[in-house]
């Protein structure tokens, strides 16, 4: 930043050394006398006109002194001449010489060098009253841009374009520790297990990056704790279920066959729990792969199994991901489409910079309701799928997981013509 401004601060100063300085506007009191008695100015810098009302006289002494020599110059009354001046700007040229001049005339006569009142600096309008009552009005013509502003303005223009990639390059340099930073939130969101933010930029981004991942290893824990608490309930719970079914091997008939199926359907449960924790606990691997040929390993699969399953045709998506993963992510859906929509339709596109999965199937939908809490571990909705009985509820779970995990994420809606409508969209 400081090296920025000293560039900024070093063109300025070689604009002043560099720069020639502007030519004040002078002219002389004999010229604008010429110019009020003949009505013409043969130098055309001055403008001459005539007007019927009658213009105010400066109060200040300069305009005063300047109306009193004009005066004399055209032998006139001294009330028939008007004089006004803007008065030379005191940064220029012309004030630096109309100040000189001022401090000459408070001097003693016998130490002034030569200085008179015979220039005319800057703007002014000199008027003379003519024999018919009108005024003949002289001022100077104005030059419009002048040539120094030009000059300056162009100089202007280099110092911003030699500045403006110094201040590009700082700019970046500040909002890019600023951007990481949004990213690394972004992939939080998505991924606790995501890679931690870099400690890089200035010290207060560096402070708030240590804090951010200090934040995402205790979220991590916590999320960690939780899932392996839960695993461990669940494989504890195997071992009161084995002896119960021991201990049921003597009971009637009627109550140990009603008792068994209860036990499977809990072990059933357990086991779908365990696969959970498991899924989503264990670091993916990556590696590169074609989500198309996979989705089509997992519908062939059912199709030879006599399910409804189509994959409509298209280009390979290569993704980088667990294949392990994204393949029950694949089967999970798809199964879903078939057991509770009567058959599933897979499309595999590709847009912007996002591979899409769309699993349409051609049941009654789900209920508003439904479509957002479908996800949740453990939710089921039977009703709205059409089947008299349903699964654990962790199947979806587990897709929004894998999906996450991989950076994208998992949707589901209902078809305009009916059926419903899953979507993950995942990064390329």
């Amino acid at each position: 930043m400081l090296l920025m401004v000293l560039l900024v601060q070093t063109l300025n100063f070689a604009l002043v050394l560099l720069m020639p300085l502007p030519t004040p506007r002078v002219q002389s009191v004999a010229r604008v006398a010429a110019a009020l008695r003949t009505g013409a100015d043969p130098g055309g810098t001055l403008k001459i006109s005539v007007r019927p009302d009658e213009p105010r006289q400066s109060p200040v002494g300069r305009d005063l002194r300047l109306a009193h020599r004009m005066a004399i110059a055209l032998a006139l009354p001294r009330g028939s001449i008007r004089v006004e001046s803007q008065g030379p700007s005191p940064f220029g040229v012309a004030g630096s010489f109309e100040r000189a001049r001022e401090r000459q005339r408070d001097m003693p006569p016998f130490l002034r060098d030569g200085a008179d009142d015979d220039l005319i600096f800057g703007a002014f309008t000199v008027s003379a009253k003519l024999g018919d009552g009108r005024w003949r009005r002289v001022e100077p013509v104005s030059n419009g841009f002048e040539p120094w502003r030009w000059r300056a303005l162009l100089w202007l223009i280099v110092a911003i374009v030699v500045a403006a990639p110094f201040a590009w390059f700082l700019a970046r340099r500040l909002v890019r520790p600023i951007r990481l930073f949004a990213s690394a939130a972004e992939r939080l969101g998505r991924d606790p297990r995501a890679t931690p933010l870099p400690l890089a930029g200035p010290p207060e981004l560096a402070e708030a990056a240590v804090a951010f991942n200090e934040m995402q290893a205790r979220l991590n824990h916590y999320v960690e704790g939780r899932t392996t608490m839960i695993g461990a309930i669940a494989h504890d719970l195997r071992t009161p279920l084995m002896r119960l079914t021991m201990r049921l091997e003597h009971a009637p008939p009627e109550l140990r066959i009603a008792a068994e199926g209860d036990i499977e359907e809990m072990d059933q449960r357990i086991a779908a729990a365990m696969a959970f924790v498991r899924d989503t606990t264990q670091p993916a691997r990556r590696q590169t792969l074609d989500l198309r040929s996979l989705a089509e390993s997992v519908t062939d699969d059912l199709a030879d199994r006599g399910a409804p399953v189509t994959l409509e045709p298209g280009e390979a998506l290569i993704v980088q991901g667990d294949a392990p993963g994204l393949k029950a992510l694949l089967a999970n859906l798809i199964s879903n489409a078939v057991n509770y929509g009567g058959g599933a339709q897979v499309r595999c596109r590709v847009d912007g910079a996002s591979a899409i999965i769309e699993v349409t199937d051609a049941g009654p939908g789900m209920e508003a309701d439904d479509l957002a809490s479908a996800f949740e571990p453990f939710f089921r909705a039977e009703r709205s799928r059409g089947r008299e009985t349903g699964g654990i509820g962790l199947g979806l779970a587990s897709v929004r997981a894998v999906a996450r995990a991989h950076g994208g994420e998992a949707t589901l809606e209902n078809g305009r013509e009916g059926g419903l409508i899953a979507r993950v969209t995942l990064p390329l």
